[in-house]
């Protein structure tokens, strides 16, 4: 389709033989093979799905291309990849909606009256199939005794949904109140766990539903069963408040489906390196400070991908990320913070392993070719500083110089009676100082050092612990799926699980190296984590200590052992 010669003037779909179910209406009426997606869709253009169309083959069909006076149709148009460069990326690709066919216990495939709250909603729409008559799909009456169970699909770990969707309460209360303005004899009763009314004036919604009639349940249903005569839906539902067991004769059952994040999720976060919650959402940079910034730089959130929220902190959130790619847009130039990578070209050995594990994609590398930071994407985390063994990547203000000094300088004195910890700054450090605020008691014998990443941490500074005479070595970050730098500190699993190894051969034991994950909200976590690593201390005798010392000690190089080797020989026949 020519979008920019088509006049909208809909020849072409009344001529059209083919009928397929329209997903705007969820189902309940039928669409052309080429239609307009929606009211109001911009452009006001049709559109012809391919998938549907006869018209690849001419003899087939051809019917839309012959009325068109304009000429828009074209059945050899294919897709095409369009290349722009931009300045700045908003994401906001919106939701899913919870399909609650794999969640039957409500009968929503068995039973025709049993519909979900999108369905509802075109159902007693003026634009929707009906004509805005409200009636149940299975005999066109309309019901007068509606239930609505909530929390389907959110609030559920055993589907993976255990978030509250956010929108599904006031949903349901709108609804409610709809039914009551339109037709004042129904009878609405709404089951749910807790109502969540917390927005402005949504309390006042809640109370207005209530005084317009509507029963409110405290508990889910057990049971739903259909009456074979009449159609309607017996429901068994546990009153909480009374204690009671409770059955509903209902002409319509609207199941309140919570939300999900977008198929197309997983596909935006590898293109533009982002990382996800636990709940498969956008995790954005700072959730206070950057509330709509992404980790990755020049990308920002709006809406629904992001986390769950109504239309209203959509709007804002879209106000705000417009005006953070606006000011980002307008700068001319780019402020970054002084923390970032820099590679020295003679020492790379153009190995690509740092290219390989920035999260950011910051490093560019090619075989044979030194590896080139790109600053403005650098994130300084300090992955790629750890992972170098070469020495050619310097982390500026975090460099190996400025933590190997702080680690012998912390164990310089009566090392045996310390607990050394590296943390994370935006996790784990953060975590210590909440402890601190909230005046929670842990032992004093805990020595932190700072790194803006656990991935900053490099085999070679736990070691160095070691051989200064710790008795234990705490490395900390953030969650293990909620790393402020994407997924960095899976190098720093990584990296534990060989330190783990070799102190085993070492004859060390394993356990005097820990890992934890503590957030920047867990200062009670962290105070918990302090009293372990003392009970383990407690543990160690000097002997492990000074074993470790030695048997950590690091191994002369190749080339300096056969310089040392060449020499002594030289300086007898010299003597």
């Amino acid at each position: 389709m020519d979008l920019s010669e088509c006049n909208s003037c809909g020849e072409c779909a009344k001529v059209c033989p083919v009928a397929k179910p329209d997903e705007y209406q969820m189902g309940l009426s039928s669409r052309k093979a080429i239609y307009i997606p929606f009211p109001q869709a911009v452009p006001c253009s049709y559109i012809l799905n391919m998938d549907d169309c006869l018209g690849n083959n001419p003899i087939a069909c051809g019917k839309c291309a012959e009325v068109c006076e304009k000429k828009a149709i074209n059945y050899d148009d294919h897709d095409e990849v369009i290349t722009r460069e931009v300045g700045a990326v908003i994401v906001a690709i919106g939701l899913d909606v919870y399909d609650p066919t794999e969640m039957d216990e409500y009968g929503y495939t068995r039973f025709d009256n049993v519909v979900t709250t999108m369905e509802f909603e075109r159902l007693i729409c003026a634009g929707g199939p009906t004509g805005g008559h409200f009636v149940r799909p299975s005999d066109h009456e309309r019901p007068k005794r509606i239930g609505f169970i909530q929390c389907v699909g959110s609030r559920n770990p055993k589907i993976g949904r255990p978030y509250c969707s956010n929108i599904c309460c006031m949903n349901t209360i709108k609804d409610t109140l709809l039914l009551a303005d339109h037709y004042p004899d129904a009878e609405n009763v709404v089951f749910y766990q807790d109502i969540r009314a917390f927005g402005k004036s949504f309390e006042d919604m809640f109370q207005r539903s209530k005084e317009a009639g509507t029963r409110y349940v405290r508990g889910l249903p057990g049971d739903v069963e259909e009456d074979p005569e009449t159609h309607n839906l017996i429901v068994t539902v546990e009153n909480t408040t009374s204690g009671k067991l409770e059955r509903h004769e209902l002409e319509m059952l609207v199941l309140s489906v919570g939300v999900q994040p977008p198929k197309d999720l997983a596909k935006i976060s590898g293109m533009l390196t982002l990382s996800k919650t636990s709940d498969g959402f956008f995790m954005e940079s700072h959730p206070k400070l950057k509330p709509v910034d992404a980790p990755t730089r020049g990308v920002f959130f709006a809406g629904f991908c992001e986390a769950p929220k109504d239309i209203k902190d959509s709007v804002c959130q879209a106000g705000a990320a417009a005006s953070r790619g606006g000011a980002l847009l307008n700068a001319g130039q780019i402020q970054i913070e002084a923390i970032t990578s820099r590679i020295d070209e003679q020492a790379c050995k153009k190995c690509g392993l740092c290219a390989a594990v920035c999260p950011y994609g910051a490093i560019v590398w090619e075989k044979g070719e030194p590896a080139v930071v790109i600053e403005a994407a650098c994130a300084g985390c300090g992955a790629c500083g750890a992972t170098c063994q070469f020495g050619a990547i310097t982390m500026r203000h975090f460099t190996d110089d400025q933590l190997f000094a702080q680690v012998r300088a912390t164990l310089a004195e009566n090392p045996q009676d310390k607990v050394f910890c590296f943390a994370c700054n935006w996790c784990s450090y953060a975590g210590a100082d909440m402890a601190g605020i909230s005046r929670m008691q842990y032992p004093a014998t805990n020595r932190v050092v700072r790194t803006m990443c656990s991935a900053r941490v490099s085999e070679e500074m736990v070691l160095e612990a070691f051989r200064c005479g710790a008795p234990v070595v705490l490395v900390s970050g953030c969650h293990y799926a909620d790393c402020h730098y994407i997924n960095a500190n899976r190098q720093t699993v990584k990296r534990v699980q060989r330190l783990w190894d070799k102190l085993e051969k070492a004859g060390v034991r394993p356990e005097r190296l820990q890992l934890e994950w503590i957030s920047a909200a867990e200062g009670r976590k962290f105070a918990k984590v302090m009293h372990q690593m003392e009970e383990l201390r407690k543990t160690v005798t000097m002997e492990e200590i000074e074993h470790a010392r030695e048997a950590l000690k690091p191994k002369p190089k190749k080339a300096a052992k056969k310089k040392k080797e060449e020499e002594e020989p030289a300086a007898a026949v010299a003597s």
